[in-house]
């Protein structure tokens, strides 16, 4: 069985006079599921950590530039098929805050991009995998 490592962001911003919190969330052109941006390790740049994979895929994946807060403690692992082979995914996910970009820009890896409130995400998603990342992604969240 092969083993993949990727890294991603999950990505929120304060928008209006409310300040309200919206998290970035994109619909993968391929299988169609609702997840948070994310991408191979290494995969574009030989000896790319984890952070620069993070940023990288973020904004190639939705058109928007964020900044790491922290790194989730606990990486997602997930199992997949490709090409009938059975694959160990682990994604190392940082929580990210909004600096610029435009949703519209993404690239066709994604078919959407889009500002999710938070009890949308956590009807949405697809993944359990990235809802259990989520959930550590709020509590990192509240701490700042």
């Amino acid at each position: 069985m092969k083993r993949e490592f990727s890294a991603g962001g999950i990505v929120f911003k304060k928008t209006g006079k409310d300040r309200k919190i919206l998290w970035l969330v994109c619909q993968h052109s391929q299988h169609k599921g609702w997840v948070f941006p994310k991408g191979l390790i290494g995969d574009k740049k030989h000896g790319e950590s984890e952070e620069e994979t993070a940023i990288r895929e973020v904004e190639e994946e939705t058109g928007v530039k964020g900044k790491i807060l922290k790194k989730l403690t606990k990486p997602a692992t997930y199992f997949y098929t490709w090409k009938g082979e059975k694959r160990l995914k682990t994604v190392y996910y940082f929580l990210m805050k909004y600096l610029s970009g435009d949703i519209r820009k993404h690239d066709m890896e994604m078919t959407a991009v889009e500002w999710w409130d938070e009890e949308k995400v956590k009807k949405e998603l697809t993944y359990k995998s990235d809802k259990e990342a989520f959930k550590q992604a709020l509590e990192l969240f509240k701490l700042n």
